[in-house]
């Protein structure tokens, strides 16, 4: 009788093909195959055992009510959670044994570094380095791989192996950005010494934003941390930051920042590449939630694309994988209770077995405790609204904004009233069902706009965004110079500023940290202030749609400005009674 082993690493023949791509990638050429000997790093994710458990402790975590509200996970119990079974770790380690392939285990994930040939082996692959055809350094990838049959049970996916992406262009959630003039930028000078907290709607400072959102709230600094992640060699820059504590936010002056490096990440201050994204982050985050200590994660790298139509390559897909894997293998101690985020993409551009497992991570460091927000994208509904797999007209959701286990943040623009500004993106994943937590407040829209577009998202899934807050002509120091800069990138930083205070005043009772924010937010959503007016607009070039498509701002949430913008005095009473906003 064959034994186990001779089963399992079975010829090809009895291997199950776990992904495949009928042809090269448009915009992609092979350039050679890789030579038997070029060295090749592959991630093996692992099936958890307790997936579905680790689910519903979190939701019963997060809920308000429920017993075990506010009682989050240690990293080892999450751990005990994700873990896969002995038995997946030591058949997928044996496999890779018999090649002489040694791994490193760290919980659901094995990494293993071969040469070409063996990787071919092991998975009946053909291992080539590919070029795009806008420059960049070749990749070395596969069309398709495949393990033994015995073995796919205990194999989530293996990447990147038909994963092609590419270093590139930059890719943001900032939509503008204009740099004044010398002389525009003393006419903003001039109209802060008159009224600071003045809301002009040509620029937006932080005066206006607490002014706006009735922030008055004082936290102490001592055990409090705010976080974001920095990506595709953006770094924030000191000198800008001082600058824009004397110009703009005197009461913050002397604050400093400090940087974790991720995955190869640097702090270079004197990069001549684009810092307006994470100078804005920085600086509104400062903002809203001084004096609580501040955190830059620089993280190196960039994750898979899926070229689109509207995301051809190269790539710019954020490594948000390797940031994850980092960040959960933090001590509890050095957790932030608070991390923005302002970048993304589409949903689609992304392979779905990743998007999951990076979703799934989302949902590990709620379980921690920490609150994770992202910015919502800039493109309303969609930019092509193409489907790539049938070339359909359909609405094209954000990743990672999509993902339940994010709170995703629209964007604003005007006062008294605020509204919804043109570029914000929001719709419905086509990846996650919708939560129970936002069932009523999604399906009351729903009701409310009857069949319309219905044929372009899929109506029982996870609506997007959450929440909102102004996205609209900012005003940032960036080398340098004043610039005003929009995008849902600008309306991220602020609401995680909001959440950083409230977790700081519950933290100042004795309470745990908000953690996963989104069953809580649903459970309070008088502590907005509803957006009832203006759109996201977006498929100006399909012609399925002759003047484009838009999502109205309505009353109660709408996938423009999601439950709306904060009431920072009623979500503080909520988060912490009896704290003042003073």
């Amino acid at each position: 009788m064959r034994s186990f082993l001779a089963v399992l690493f079975a010829s090809a023949a009895t291997a199950k093909v776990m992904d495949s791509l009928a042809s090269v990638p448009k915009g992609w050429t092979e350039v050679r195959q890789a030579s038997p000997d070029d060295t090749v790093t592959l991630r093996v994710g692992l099936p958890q055992q307790h997936a579905a458990a680790l689910e519903q402790a979190v939701l019963e975590i997060s809920t308000p009510g429920h017993p075990n509200y506010g009682m989050h996970l240690s990293r080892n119990q999450v751990r005990s959670y994700t873990a896969p079974t002995e038995k997946s770790v030591s058949s997928v380690v044996n496999w890779l044994a018999q090649s002489g392939v040694k791994p490193s285990v760290n919980n659901d994930w094995i990494t293993f570094q071969t040469d070409v040939k063996t990787a071919n082996d092991l998975l009946d692959a053909k291992f080539a380095w590919y070029q795009y055809e806008k420059g960049g350094s070749p990749k070395l990838r596969t069309l398709s791989y495949s393990v033994p049959d015995e073995l796919s049970a205990n194999i989530d996916l293996i990447q990147p192996t038909t994963r092609f992406g590419q270093l590139g262009a930059k890719k943001s959630t900032i939509f503008e950005m204009q740099v004044l003039e010398p002389e525009e930028e003393n006419e903003v000078k001039a109209a802060m010494k008159v009224d600071a907290a003045d809301c002009n709607v040509s620029r937006i400072t932080p005066a206006c934003i607490k002014s706006l959102y009735n922030i008055q709230y004082k936290p102490s600094e001592e055990g409090n941390l705010v976080a974001f992640a920095s990506y595709l060699e953006e770094y924030a820059r000191y000198s800008d930051l001082q600058s824009f504590e004397t110009g703009y936010l005197p009461e913050a002056a002397g604050q400093n920042f400090t940087v974790e490096l991720v995955n190869g990440g640097l702090n270079d201050q004197s990069s001549s590449d684009d810092s307006g994204e994470a100078n804005l982050d920085i600086q509104y985050i400062l903002a809203v939630s001084s004096p609580v200590p501040i955190l830059e994660y620089s993280t190196g790298g960039r994750g898979p694309l899926v070229p689109t139509t509207d995301q051809p390559g190269p790539s710019s897909n954020e490594p948000y994988l390797e940031f994850l894997t980092y960040l959960l293998d933090q001590e509890d101690s050095a957790l932030p209770q608070t991390l923005s985020t302002s970048y993304g993409e589409e949903e689609q551009s992304v392979p779905a077995d990743y998007a999951l497992k990076v979703c799934n991570m989302f949902m590990q460091l709620g379980a921690r405790g920490v609150s994770v927000l992202f910015s919502s994208g800039d493109s309303g509904p969609g930019d092509s609204c193409i489907r790539e797999s049938d070339q359909a007209p359909y609405f094209q959701p954000s990743f990672p904004a999509g993902c339940p286990y994010v709170t995703s943040v629209g964007a604003t623009y005007n006062v008294a009233p605020e509204q919804a500004v043109s570029f914000s993106s929001g719709g419905f994943s086509s990846l996650h069902a919708q939560p129970a937590w936002q069932a009523s407040a999604v399906s009351t829209y729903l009701a409310s706009i009857g069949g319309t577009y219905s044929a372009y998202f899929n109506a029982s899934n996870r609506g997007f965004p959450d929440v909102a807050a102004q996205g609209s002509r900012f005003v940032v120091i960036d080398k340098g110079r004043t610039s005003l800069l929009s995008g849902t990138s600008a309306s991220s930083p602020v609401f995680a500023g909001v959440v950083a205070l409230l977790n700081a005043a519950r933290k100042s009772q004795g309470a745990p940290p908000l953690g996963f924010l989104n069953p809580w937010l649903y459970n309070n959503s008088a502590a907005f202030f509803d957006v009832t007016s203006g759109y996201g607009s977006g498929c100006s070039g399909n012609s399925a749609f002759r003047n484009g498509a838009r999502w109205n701002a309505t009353a109660g949430w709408d996938p423009v400005t999601g439950l709306g913008t904060p009431d920072f005095a009623k979500l503080l009473a909520a988060a912490a009674p009896g704290v003042e906003n003073a």
